[in-house]
Protein backbone atom coordinates (compact mmCIF):
# COMPACT_ATOMS: atom_id res chain seq x y z
CA UNK A 1 0.00 0.00 0.00
CA UNK A 2 1.26 3.38 -1.06
CA UNK A 3 -0.09 6.83 0.49
CA UNK A 4 0.41 10.17 -0.98
CA UNK A 5 0.11 12.59 2.38
CA UNK A 6 0.00 16.51 1.41
CA UNK A 7 0.78 19.27 3.74
CA UNK A 8 -1.82 22.72 4.30
CA UNK A 9 -2.85 24.19 1.02
CA UNK A 10 -2.76 27.29 1.04
CA UNK A 11 -5.19 29.91 -0.87
CA UNK A 12 -5.88 30.33 -4.20
CA UNK A 13 -2.22 29.92 -5.04
CA UNK A 14 -2.08 26.38 -3.05
CA UNK A 15 -5.32 25.28 -4.85
CA UNK A 16 -4.46 25.72 -8.60
CA UNK A 17 -0.92 24.44 -7.78
CA UNK A 18 -2.39 21.41 -6.30
CA UNK A 19 -5.00 20.50 -8.96
CA UNK A 20 -2.45 21.24 -11.83
CA UNK A 21 0.23 18.53 -10.32
CA UNK A 22 -1.92 16.50 -8.64
CA UNK A 23 -2.28 14.35 -11.57
CA UNK A 24 1.20 14.17 -12.32
CA UNK A 25 1.98 13.25 -8.84
CA UNK A 26 -0.32 10.54 -9.52
CA UNK A 27 1.26 8.91 -12.52
CA UNK A 28 4.81 8.99 -10.49
CA UNK A 29 3.94 7.96 -7.59
CA UNK A 30 1.31 5.23 -7.88
CA UNK A 31 -0.49 6.02 -4.26
CA UNK A 32 -3.47 3.84 -3.64
CA UNK A 33 -4.83 6.55 -1.30
CA UNK A 34 -4.23 10.22 -0.98
CA UNK A 35 -4.90 12.44 1.52
CA UNK A 36 -4.61 16.33 2.35
CA UNK A 37 -4.94 18.98 4.68
CA UNK A 38 -6.89 21.80 3.08
CA UNK A 39 -7.82 23.86 6.44
CA UNK A 40 -6.17 27.10 4.90
CA UNK A 41 -7.61 26.87 1.15
CA UNK A 42 -9.41 29.71 1.61
CA UNK A 43 -7.50 32.86 1.64
CA UNK A 44 -5.26 31.05 4.08
CA UNK A 45 -8.35 30.43 6.65
CA UNK A 46 -11.10 27.40 6.69
CA UNK A 47 -12.27 25.86 3.32
CA UNK A 48 -15.25 26.33 1.01
CA UNK A 49 -17.48 23.52 0.40
CA UNK A 50 -16.53 24.89 -3.58
CA UNK A 51 -12.87 23.98 -2.53
CA UNK A 52 -13.70 21.03 -0.88
CA UNK A 53 -15.53 19.47 -3.41
CA UNK A 54 -13.31 20.52 -6.30
CA UNK A 55 -10.50 18.77 -4.44
CA UNK A 56 -12.42 15.50 -3.76
CA UNK A 57 -13.83 15.60 -7.49
CA UNK A 58 -9.78 16.07 -8.15
CA UNK A 59 -9.48 12.40 -7.14
CA UNK A 60 -8.33 13.30 -3.21
CA UNK A 61 -9.36 10.27 -0.92
CA UNK A 62 -9.69 11.80 2.49
CA UNK A 63 -9.77 16.25 3.67
CA UNK A 64 -8.39 16.55 7.18
CA UNK A 65 -8.54 19.67 8.65
CA UNK A 66 -7.26 22.05 11.60
CA UNK A 67 -7.69 25.00 14.31
CA UNK A 68 -9.29 27.23 11.08
CA UNK A 69 -11.55 24.40 10.02
CA UNK A 70 -14.66 25.78 11.77
CA UNK A 71 -14.42 29.24 10.54
CA UNK A 72 -16.84 29.84 7.72
CA UNK A 73 -20.20 28.18 9.02
CA UNK A 74 -21.12 27.54 5.25
CA UNK A 75 -18.91 24.25 5.90
CA UNK A 76 -20.57 23.08 8.85
CA UNK A 77 -23.44 21.21 6.87
CA UNK A 78 -20.46 19.31 4.64
CA UNK A 79 -18.68 18.42 7.48
CA UNK A 80 -21.60 16.70 8.21
CA UNK A 81 -22.80 14.99 5.06
CA UNK A 82 -19.70 14.24 3.51
CA UNK A 83 -17.87 11.33 5.29
CA UNK A 84 -14.13 11.91 3.82
CA UNK A 85 -13.90 15.01 4.84
CA UNK A 86 -12.90 15.12 8.67
CA UNK A 87 -11.82 18.08 10.87
CA UNK A 88 -9.73 17.34 14.09
CA UNK A 89 -11.66 14.86 16.53
CA UNK A 90 -10.95 17.29 19.80
CA UNK A 91 -11.64 21.04 18.04
CA UNK A 92 -14.77 21.10 19.95
CA UNK A 93 -17.24 18.95 22.33
CA UNK A 94 -20.07 19.90 19.51
CA UNK A 95 -18.08 20.62 16.16
CA UNK A 96 -20.24 19.06 13.35
CA UNK A 97 -18.54 16.49 11.43
CA UNK A 98 -16.32 13.44 12.53
CA UNK A 99 -11.93 13.14 13.45
CA UNK A 100 -11.87 9.79 11.74
CA UNK A 101 -12.89 7.98 8.40
CA UNK A 102 -12.33 4.88 6.33
CA UNK A 103 -11.95 4.68 2.56
CA UNK A 104 -11.95 1.83 0.33
CA UNK A 105 -8.89 1.62 -2.00
CA UNK A 106 -7.43 -0.77 -4.28
CA UNK A 107 -4.97 -1.89 -2.11
CA UNK A 108 -7.71 -2.19 0.83
CA UNK A 109 -9.63 -0.54 3.65
CA UNK A 110 -7.96 2.94 4.65
CA UNK A 111 -8.61 4.92 7.64
CA UNK A 112 -7.26 8.50 8.45
CA UNK A 113 -7.40 9.92 11.72
CA UNK A 114 -7.28 13.67 12.21
CA UNK A 115 -6.13 15.35 15.70
CA UNK A 116 -4.93 18.99 17.00
CA UNK A 117 -2.74 19.46 19.24
CA UNK A 118 -3.67 21.61 22.37
CA UNK A 119 -0.12 23.53 23.05
CA UNK A 120 -0.31 26.80 21.66
CA UNK A 121 -3.52 26.09 20.16
CA UNK A 122 -6.97 25.98 21.82
CA UNK A 123 -8.36 22.31 21.72
CA UNK A 124 -11.74 21.00 23.46
CA UNK A 125 -9.14 18.38 24.66
CA UNK A 126 -5.59 17.34 24.88
CA UNK A 127 -5.18 14.62 21.32
CA UNK A 128 -3.33 12.37 24.09
CA UNK A 129 -6.88 12.10 25.95
CA UNK A 130 -8.90 10.70 23.16
CA UNK A 131 -5.69 8.81 20.58
CA UNK A 132 -6.06 5.62 22.11
CA UNK A 133 -9.78 4.74 21.34
CA UNK A 134 -9.64 6.22 17.51
CA UNK A 135 -6.65 4.09 17.07
CA UNK A 136 -8.89 1.10 18.35
CA UNK A 137 -11.81 2.39 16.24
CA UNK A 138 -9.33 2.86 13.19
CA UNK A 139 -7.69 -0.59 13.10
CA UNK A 140 -10.64 -2.41 14.16
CA UNK A 141 -12.12 -0.98 10.20
CA UNK A 142 -8.57 -1.08 8.50
CA UNK A 143 -4.89 -2.30 8.75
CA UNK A 144 -3.45 1.08 7.61
CA UNK A 145 -4.21 3.77 9.97
CA UNK A 146 -2.83 7.32 9.13
CA UNK A 147 -3.06 10.01 11.26
CA UNK A 148 -2.97 13.71 10.88
CA UNK A 149 -1.71 15.81 13.69
CA UNK A 150 -2.71 19.14 13.21
CA UNK A 151 -0.06 20.96 16.16
CA UNK A 152 2.06 23.87 16.85
CA UNK A 153 4.42 22.19 18.71
CA UNK A 154 6.82 20.39 17.51
CA UNK A 155 7.76 18.37 20.49
CA UNK A 156 3.97 17.63 20.57
CA UNK A 157 3.83 16.04 17.61
CA UNK A 158 6.81 13.95 17.78
CA UNK A 159 5.51 13.02 21.59
CA UNK A 160 2.42 11.25 19.66
CA UNK A 161 4.94 9.78 17.06
CA UNK A 162 6.25 7.89 19.65
CA UNK A 163 3.02 7.09 21.37
CA UNK A 164 1.54 5.73 18.16
CA UNK A 165 4.83 3.55 17.26
CA UNK A 166 3.94 0.36 16.52
CA UNK A 167 0.13 0.71 16.55
CA UNK A 168 -0.41 2.92 13.41
CA UNK A 169 1.38 3.04 9.80
CA UNK A 170 1.95 6.76 9.74
CA UNK A 171 2.11 10.05 12.07
CA UNK A 172 2.26 12.72 10.37
CA UNK A 173 2.43 16.51 11.23
CA UNK A 174 0.74 19.40 9.71
CA UNK A 175 0.36 22.98 10.75
CA UNK A 176 3.66 24.96 11.12
CA UNK A 177 4.10 25.28 6.98
CA UNK A 178 7.73 24.66 6.93
CA UNK A 179 8.81 21.03 5.87
CA UNK A 180 10.90 18.91 8.13
CA UNK A 181 13.94 17.06 7.16
CA UNK A 182 12.86 13.87 9.58
CA UNK A 183 11.08 11.55 7.89
CA UNK A 184 11.38 8.39 9.20
CA UNK A 185 10.17 5.32 10.13
CA UNK A 186 9.99 4.71 14.11
CA UNK A 187 9.91 1.54 15.92
CA UNK A 188 7.39 -1.01 15.20
CA UNK A 189 6.51 0.39 11.83
CA UNK A 190 5.36 3.79 12.18
CA UNK A 191 6.56 6.41 9.23
CA UNK A 192 6.73 9.85 10.66
CA UNK A 193 7.74 13.17 10.24
CA UNK A 194 6.92 16.54 12.06
CA UNK A 195 5.24 18.85 9.33
CA UNK A 196 4.56 17.86 5.79
CA UNK A 197 5.03 21.40 5.20
CA UNK A 198 2.99 23.63 2.72
CA UNK A 199 1.26 23.86 -0.80
CA UNK A 200 0.99 27.64 -1.59
CA UNK A 201 3.22 30.42 -2.23
CA UNK A 202 6.89 30.12 -0.39
CA UNK A 203 7.89 33.32 -1.02
CA UNK A 204 6.24 34.77 2.12
CA UNK A 205 6.05 34.34 5.65
CA UNK A 206 3.85 30.72 5.69
CA UNK A 207 1.63 31.82 2.99
CA UNK A 208 1.32 35.80 3.91
CA UNK A 209 2.80 38.57 2.44
CA UNK A 210 6.17 39.19 4.12
CA UNK A 211 5.53 43.04 4.14
CA UNK A 212 3.06 42.32 6.11
CA UNK A 213 4.03 40.07 8.72
CA UNK A 214 7.09 42.33 8.67
CA UNK A 215 5.22 45.54 9.60
CA UNK A 216 4.30 43.29 12.75
CA UNK A 217 7.26 42.90 13.78
CA UNK A 218 9.29 45.57 12.93
CA UNK A 219 6.36 48.41 14.09
CA UNK A 220 3.63 46.34 15.77
CA UNK A 221 1.42 47.61 13.07
CA UNK A 222 -0.36 44.95 10.58
CA UNK A 223 -3.42 44.85 8.75
CA UNK A 224 -5.29 42.42 7.33
CA UNK A 225 -3.49 39.69 6.21
CA UNK A 226 -3.42 38.97 2.70
CA UNK A 227 -2.39 35.26 0.97
CA UNK A 228 1.17 35.88 -1.22
CA UNK A 229 1.39 34.25 -4.61
CA UNK A 230 4.79 33.99 -5.29
CA UNK A 231 7.35 30.59 -5.20
CA UNK A 232 4.61 28.36 -5.05
CA UNK A 233 5.42 24.72 -3.42
CA UNK A 234 3.77 21.25 -3.41
CA UNK A 235 4.40 19.42 -0.46
CA UNK A 236 4.31 16.48 1.46
CA UNK A 237 5.20 12.74 1.81
CA UNK A 238 4.79 9.63 0.13
CA UNK A 239 4.54 6.17 2.85
CA UNK A 240 5.03 2.66 1.72
CA UNK A 241 3.57 0.19 3.68
CA UNK A 242 2.87 -4.05 3.83
CA UNK A 243 -0.20 -5.73 4.03
CA UNK A 244 -0.25 -5.72 8.23
CA UNK A 245 -0.22 -1.82 8.04
CA UNK A 246 3.58 -1.57 8.95
CA UNK A 247 5.08 1.18 7.39
CA UNK A 248 8.35 0.45 5.13
CA UNK A 249 9.31 3.33 3.57
CA UNK A 250 8.59 7.38 3.70
CA UNK A 251 9.77 10.29 1.69
CA UNK A 252 9.07 13.63 2.05
CA UNK A 253 8.92 15.53 -1.54
CA UNK A 254 8.39 19.28 -3.02
CA UNK A 255 8.18 20.50 -6.13
CA UNK A 256 6.95 23.86 -8.23
CA UNK A 257 3.36 24.36 -8.42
Amino acid sequence: MRAMMIGDVFAGAGMRALLARLPELREQHRPDVVVVNCENAAAGVGTSPRQAKELLDAGVDVLTGGNHTLNKPEIHPMLEAEPRMLRPANIAVRAPGRGLATVETAAGPVSVINVMGSVFLTAAQSPFAIIDDLVERARRAAPVVLVDMHAEATSEKIALGHHLAGRVTAVVGTHTHVQTSDARVLAGGTAFITDLGMTGPHDSVIGVRTEIILRRFLHGTGGRFEPADGGVLVQGAIIDAGDDGRATAIEAFSIEG
